[in-house]
């Protein structure tokens, strides 16, 4: 039979392999640093308005990006409340 420093022991490993879980998904997460669209932007819903005015053409590209994209500053897109 084993005694209650064995099973202490024992009961260590599942409990270090919980712990390590949970730290590595709170890292690789980050929930609660990610911003929350949802709850800090106001949006105001209007009207829609303009007109179907054609601006130009793209015919036979191949470039890989848009000009002018964001997507590595996908943050500033969004203004703060």
């Amino acid at each position: 039979m084993m005694s209650d420093g064995g099973l202490g022991i024992l009961l260590l490993g599942p409990a270090g392999a919980t712990g390590l879980y949970w730290m590595l998904y709170r890292y690789y997460r980050n929930t609660d640093k990610s911003y929350d669209f949802e709850h800090e932007t106001k949006v105001d819903a209007k009207p829609v308005s303009g007109d179907d005015a054609k601006v130009g053409t793209v015919t036979g590209t191949r470039e890989r990006h848009i000009d002018g994209n964001n997507v590595q500053a996908y943050r500033n897109r969004v203004r703060r409340v």
